[in-house]
């Protein structure tokens, strides 16, 4: 978790920092007193989170918060004020939370264990998912998945491209060898792919990443740290890293792509 703090009052920023480090020791936090300098480190390399102060020089926090949520519109924001007037502003912005200085690691807490839009930790993901430029699959450590047949692999890409929405066999069949008959021959030959493509998952401990059902598959984007879905939030760093290549390797994902 990336969390960003923000306020114009060295004293009170310091004390918002220590409060986020000593909730969440494991997030990545960066303190700011200028919303220049918070507004180009989350354009660049994104957040999940973003403590602002309302009232300071300049541009307000509110303001800030607009700037944000046109980069990524899921970002959580909490506004930190010592003024309840501007609480109003705060809640047309559809903030995450709102906290009234001086601020306490109890209400710090609070609002990140009820933020707006979740955040699934990175640790927790059951696989590391990569579609920028070849499409490849790692466990949680970054050890590469292999599977025993390219076709498996490719059917978990196709199924990580519908992002959740279930897929027939025969719809998976239709992408990866266009126009080949669906006839018995295929049928069999696609179970034989499925299920080594399950197999391979449920050997690293992620069988729970494919829903399958009688003739449907759909991928849990829940438990995938996916840079495509990541690029869908308007996340900052899937969005730098994307560089027009998407699972180049296959070429129904060449147009597919687009439809994005």
């Amino acid at each position: 978790m990336k969390i960003l703090c923000l306020d114009d009052e060295e004293l009170a920023l310091r004390m918002l920092e220590m409060c986020v480090k000593k909730v969440k020791p494991d997030a990545e936090v960066l303190a700011f007193d200028d919303q220049d300098d918070l507004l180009e480190e989350a354009e660049k390399n994104g957040c999940d989170v973003a403590f602002l102060d309302i009232h300071m020089r300049g541009m307000t926090g509110v303001e800030v918060a607009k700037r944000l949520k046109q980069s990524n519109p899921k970002m959580n924001i909490i506004f930190v004020t010592g003024f309840s007037e501007y609480k109003a502003d705060a809640m047309d912005m559809r903030a995450s939370g709102y906290i009234m200085k001086p601020v306490t690691k109890e209400e710090v807490a609070r609002e990140l264990e009820d933020l707006r839009f979740p955040i699934i930790p990175k640790s927790n993901a059951l696989l590391k998912v990569q579609c920028f430029g070849n499409f490849d699959v790692f466990e949680p450590n970054g050890t590469p998945v292999h599977f025993e047949r390219s076709k498996s692999k490719e059917i978990f890409a196709y199924l990580v491209h519908r992002h959740g929405s279930s897929c027939s066999t025969r719809e998976i069949a239709a992408a990866l060898f266009e126009d080949e008959p669906y006839d018995q021959k295929q049928q069999s030959y696609m179970q034989t792919l499925i299920s080594g493509m399950m197999k391979r998952l449920k050997k690293v401990g992620a069988e729970k990443a494919v829903n399958k059902s009688y003739n449907a598959l759909s991928v849990n984007p829940a438990v995938l740290d996916c840079d495509y879905y990541r690029f869908a939030e308007l996340d900052a760093g899937a969005v730098n890293a994307y560089a027009n290549e998407y699972m180049s390797q296959y070429y129904w994902a060449d147009f597919m792509f687009n439809d994005f």
